[in-house]
């Protein structure tokens, strides 16, 4: 084998490898928000020199799974049809965004103890950003209620959902219901006409 087929080979090897750790730690994250670099490399069939070649903390790791999460996430939220009525519009991101967020809730709260404080936030800047949108477009519609920042309104949204996903872990709201009960209480607060 030649030296540069060699270093080709040893390429393709890391991405894999890369792709099977955080593979492994959205896996292990998504059991345990705890689970440590040992317990996401015995998931990935690697050892924990090789997790940490490619992620030098936990806290590395840990971002890289919930950016991971996001991106596969951004690509379901891309597909909602958003053109229509905004009120529609809103009800589709908050079906898919719930569903998503189930998914997810445990990397999201391993991401919250591990990163520093904002980071997150910033992470969910892209999300964030489709919902502002949506909220603008229906504030210049006459739809949503403009006497507050289109901001402010995405940023409700962003913690109803969370709200939602605490009271499901504790047993107080069924998560079948969630979707539903989601959508009545933003486009109340949104100040939805016509809905």
């Amino acid at each position: 084998m030649t030296h540069s087929a060699l270093g080709t080979a040893r390429r393709a090897d890391a991405r894999h490898n890369v792709a099977r750790i955080l593979r492994a730690a959205v896996t292990c994250l998504g059991r345990d928000p705890a689970a440590s670099m040992n317990d996401i490399a015995r998931e990935a069939g690697v050892g924990r020199v090789t997790v940490y070649a490619h992620y030098p903390s936990r806290e590395a790791l840990v971002e890289a799974a919930m950016v991971h999460v996001l991106a596969e996430g951004d690509e379901v939220l891309a597909t909602v049809d958003l053109t229509g009525d905004p009120r529609d519009g809103l009800r589709a991101l908050i079906e898919a965004g719930w569903m998503l967020l189930a998914q997810s809730t445990s990397v999201l709260e391993a991401a919250l103890a591990a990163l520093p404080p904002g980071r997150v936030q910033d992470l969910h800047a892209g999300p964030e950003q489709r919902i502002h949108d949506l909220v603008r477009r229906g504030q210049a519609l006459g739809v949503f209620r403009t006497d507050l920042p289109a901001r402010w309104l995405a940023s409700v949204l962003h913690h109803l959902l969370h709200g939602a996903v605490a009271d499901v872990a504790a047993g107080r709201l069924d998560p079948a219901d969630a979707p539903r009960y989601l959508s009545a209480v933003t486009l109340a607060a949104y100040g939805a006409t016509g809905a």
